[in-house]
């Protein structure tokens, strides 16, 4: 451990920790590169390199317009649902929980659902506003109605639950009442898809990150106290409720900003902070490799549902939905 000393911060440096996210940052560098060379049209890495710094080639079209911004639009929705998994996992204390728990996925579908029946939003850009407006306004109703003289954190998942059923039974009727072909629009977005997802998707994802560097920083020391018990942390001076609100609307502005750049991606902000923890060996969950492992595991997981069954392409949120079942599972197993 390593303490470095600031007139104002003091921050605690974790060796392990920080020889993982080097590790982490590496790994995504290269499954991005793999992504980007893999394909139907394979691309050598040379090519890929020269198309990168604006070398005129024979592969500039596939790279820059097809596959570069999807693959970096996948690495900002897995760094966010990283990180917003480690902190509702924080604000709950409870492995399983996830912005999914909370409403955020559920919420932002409801809203999409509304604005197409209503023809309230005709603009197909106008979509990922529309989408985070009704995360957020979900996971507020479930904060408000799990409130009593304080957050109760089993009582927070409950209330989640309930209000996810409640928008998802919105979702199905719509579906089913709907034209064939607006509800398979909706419903490839309702999968969580990187396909056709661009340079309009990142930026405003990427500013919403860089917007929300300071609270991160914020985040990454108060998730310590709370890996304690409610009264231990109050005991040493900790705001709990005050806090515990912080890292839920931190978390929740992450996760419906994800959501509305590519739909609601299943497990990924549930499986990433418990993998982060196990490389670390922390405590507390880590706010950094968990958003890197989410990187990591999304950018994976769409090159291979790209590849796996061509010409055919897999939403990566099936796939990821797929293989995060059994791992849910399994902690359920471990848990009881």
């Amino acid at each position: 451990m390593v303490l470095r000393p600031t007139p104002r911060l003091s921050l605690l440096v974790h060796r392990r920790s920080l020889a993982v996210a080097a590790t982490l940052l590496v790994l995504l560098g290269a499954v991005m590169l793999a992504s980007a060379c893999l394909g139907q049209t394979l691309v050598p890495p040379g090519d890929v390199w020269a198309a990168l710094r604006g070398t005129p080639g024979p592969y500039d079209l596939v790279v820059m317009e097809l596959r570069v911004p999807r693959i970096v639009v996948g690495a900002l929705v897995g760094l966010a649902l990283g990180v917003s998994g480690a902190l509702i996992q924080t604000v709950t204390r409870n492995p399983l929980a996830s912005p999914d728990v909370i409403g955020v996925g559920h919420g932002a579908a409801a809203a999409t659902v509304g604005a197409l029946a209503t023809g309230a939003v005709s603009s197909p850009s106008a979509m990922p506003a529309v989408s985070v407006l009704g995360g957020l306004a979900a996971a507020a109703l479930v904060y408000a109605l799990a409130w009593r003289n304080g957050l109760q954190p089993n009582r927070f998942v409950l209330t989640g639950v309930g209000i996810g059923v409640a928008l998802s039974a919105v979702v199905q009727l719509y579906l089913a009442d709907s034209e064939l072909d607006a509800a398979e629009q909706l419903k490839l977005w309702l999968t969580g898809s990187l396909n056709g997802r661009g340079w309009e998707q990142a930026r405003p994802l990427a500013a919403v990150l860089l917007l929300a560097l300071p609270a991160l920083v914020w985040a990454s020391r108060a998730v310590r106290p709370l890996g304690l018990d409610a009264d231990t942390a109050a005991g040493l001076g900790v705001r709990v409720n005050r806090m515990r609100l912080g890292l839920t609307v931190l978390g929740v502005v992450l996760a419906a900003a994800a959501t509305g750049a590519a739909g609601p991606i299943s497990f990924v902000a549930l499986t990433s902070p418990q993998l982060a923890r196990r490389l670390t060996r922390t405590p507390q969950l880590p706010l950094v490799a968990s958003g890197l492992t989410g990187a990591v595991v999304l950018v994976t997981a769409d090159l291979v549902a790209r590849v796996l069954v061509p010409p055919v392409e897999i939403p990566v949120g099936a796939l990821t939905a797929l293989v995060g079942g059994p791992y849910l599972l399994w902690l359920l197993g471990r848990r009881t």
